[in-house]
C-alpha cells in the first residue's frame, strides 16, 4: 500500500501499518523553511521513511501531475491510505490504486469535515469525538463511512492531548479497516447533517471576553498547539496559558481579583483563572508576578476584541 501523511500526528498510523502491510510508497508534503534560521526541514512523515528507507515522494501539486500518478502506479500499491497529508486529492489520482484510498478523519462525519476537526469540537465545547474511517472521494470529507469508533473528550485536555489520543485511536481503526477492505459496507454521509471545521487562522486565538467563561476555555483549549490563546492590553499582545473557568462576574475584560493562583478575569457570562502571562518579546511568568510588574489592579480592563463582522 501506499501511505499519504505529513505531520507528526500521522506518524503511528504510519507505524501501525507498516508492521502489518507492506509500505510501497510514502506520500508527504515537500519540505519547508523551520525557524528563524528557516533551513528547509522535511515534514516528520518523510523524515521517518527516510529512517525506515522506505520509497518517498514530496510532490509540489497533486493535479495534473502525470509523472507523480505514474509513480503511483508503477509502486504496485492496491490501495492508498491517507492520515492529515493536507492536500485535496483528484479524482485521477484517486482511480489508480485498484481498492482506491482510504481516510483517517478525526471526527464523526459528517460532523467537523475540514481541515482542523480536532480543533474545532474543543472550540465548540464538544464532549464525544472519534475518528472515522471513510472511502475517499473528490469531495472534502463527503465519502462514504466505512469504519466509526467515539471518544470521549476528557474535560482538561487540550487540542495536544486530545490529538495523542485520536491519532492512536486513528491507527487502531485503519488497521482493522484494511484487513477488512472489501467485506465493509460503505455508508453514505447525511450531508445535510455536516458542519465544517475549516484551517485556523491567527485570529481563532484571540480572547473573547464577551463569551461566556466556559467559551473561553474551550477556545484556549482547541487553539493550544497553535496559534495558542492571545489576549491584548492598551493593544500590546499577551500570550495567556493555564485556562480554567473560576467565580465571580464583572465587565467582560475587567481583572477580577490578583493573586498567587493566578488572574481573575471576567467574562460575558462567569469568569476565568490565568495562571501563566507571556508578554511580546518575553518569557512566559506567573500570572500574579505579571500583574504586579505591571501595575495590574482589580478593576483594570483588558482590551475587549470581537471578530470584524463579515
Amino acid at each position: 500500500m501506499a501511505f499519504f501523511g505529513s505531520p507528526a500526528f500521522s506518524l503511528p498510523v504510519l507505524e501501525a501499518i507498516r508492521e502489518q502491510f507492506e509500505v510501497v510508497l510514502v506520500v508527504a508534503q515537500p519540505d519547508k523553511p523551520v525557524g528563524r534560521g528557516l533551513r528547509l526541514t522535511p515534514p516528520p512523515v518523510a523524515a521517518r521513511a527516510a529512517e525506515l528507507g522506505l520509497p518517498l515522494a514530496q510532490p509540489q501539486k497533486l493535479r495534473r501531475n502525470t509523472d507523480f500518478e505514474a509513480t503511483l502506479r508503477d509502486s504496485g500499491a492496491d490501495v492508498a491510505v491517507t492520515c492529515a497529508y493536507g492536500k485535496i486529492l483528484p479524482g485521477s489520482l484517486l482511480a489508480v490504486p485498484s481498492s482506491g484510498f482510504l481516510n483517517t478523519h478525526t471526527s464523526l462525519l459528517p460532523a467537523y469535515r475540514g481541515a482542523a476537526p480536532i480543533q474545532w469540537a474543543l472550540i465548540r465545547g464538544e464532549t464525544v469525538t472519534g475518528t472515522t474511517i471513510m472511502q475517499t472521494d473528490v469531495g472534502m470529507d463527503t465519502g462514504p463511512i466505512l469504519l466509526q469508533e467515539e471518544m470521549p473528550i476528557e474535560p482538561a485536555w487540550t487540542s495536544l492531548e486530545l490529538s495523542a489520543a485520536l491519532s492512536t485511536q486513528a491507527a487502531r481503526l485503519i488497521v482493522e479497516a484494511l484487513f477488512r477492505i472489501g467485506t465493509l459496507v460503505p455508508r453514505a454521509q447525511d450531508d445535510a447533517r455536516a458542519t465544517h471545521a475549516p484551517m485556523l487562522i491567527k485570529e481563532d486565538g484571540f480572547v473573547r471576553w464577551t463569551d461566556t467563561a466556559a467559551g473561553v476555555v474551550n477556545r484556549y483549549r482547541g487553539v493550544a498547539a497553535w496559534p495558542q490563546t492571545t489576549a491584548f492590553l492598551q493593544g500590546a499582545r499577551l500570550k495567556l496559558e493555564g485556562l480554567g473557568v473560576t467565580e465571580g462576574r464583572g465587565q467582560p475584560g475587567e481583572v477580577l481579583d490578583v493573586s498567587e493562583a493566578g488572574l481573575s478575569v471576567a467574562c460575558g457570562q462567569g469568569a476565568v483563572l490565568i495562571r501563566s502571562v507571556q508578554p511580546e518579546a518575553r518569557k512566559a511568568q506567573p500570572a500574579h508576578l505579571w500583574a504586579q510588574a505591571a501595575g495590574i489592579q482589580p478593576g483594570a480592563r483588558l482590551d475587549v476584541w470581537e471578530p470584524p463582522r463579515p
